[in-house]
């Protein structure tokens, strides 16, 4: 009889035993993720510009991809659309108002795979003080090993954000009230 309840509590354990997502971090040192947005300016032209200083992380396992995590740290005073009195306007109060707001932050809430290699990212966003949740449209871009020694895994995604959804209320018309958001980024497994 206790042969078989050990064996029984050895079957229980190895069924249990949990499957570990791999925990990745963003490869910002060797910029190989990037955040980029654009909008319209005015209507008449597209304003393209990115954010210079980020971090983040995320979890994936490829037997329970809804099971992944990510997490996404922006420093918004970082922002860069090529003109330096441009951007010392943009991290204003009339638009991202950074010494009130210093960090934005995404934190995903569900990730559900569509097939080839398509993703519905969904998350809350806090931007300008503001927390909302939002979607990306995501492509998992690839995996394997680098020349390194090291294992990586690449995703790139898209989302259109409302300004005024986060309190940015600055008019430059109506061409100009929404930002596409677009991100690529590398992860290294740790």
């Amino acid at each position: 009889m206790k042969k078989i309840i050990v064996a029984s509590l050895l079957v229980m354990g190895m069924v249990s035993t949990p499957v570990f997502a791999e925990n990745y971090v963003l490869d910002i040192k060797g910029a190989h993720a990037f955040i980029q947005f654009k909008i319209k300016h005015l209507g008449y032209s597209w304003l393209l510009g990115r954010f210079n200083k980020f971090d983040g992380s995320f979890s994936y396992d490829e037997k329970n991809p809804a099971a992944a995590k990510i997490v996404v740290n922006i420093d918004p005073s970082s922002i860069d659309s090529n003109h330096a009195e441009r951007d010392k306007h943009l991290r204003g109060e009339d638009f991202l108002n950074v010494k009130k707001y210093p960090e934005a932050r995404f934190v995903s809430t569900s990730f559900e795979e569509k097939g080839n290699g398509k993703v519905v990212l969904r998350g809350d966003l806090t931007l300008h003080g503001i927390t909302k949740p939002i979607v990306i449209d995501v492509e998992h871009i690839g995996h394997g090993k680098d020349p390194w020694g090291g294992y990586r895994r690449g995703f790139a995604g898209k989302t259109t954000l409302a300004l005024k959804d986060f309190g940015i209320n600055y008019d430059l018309g109506p061409a100009s009230r929404e930002v596409e958001m677009f991100l690529s980024i590398e992860g290294i497994r740790q």
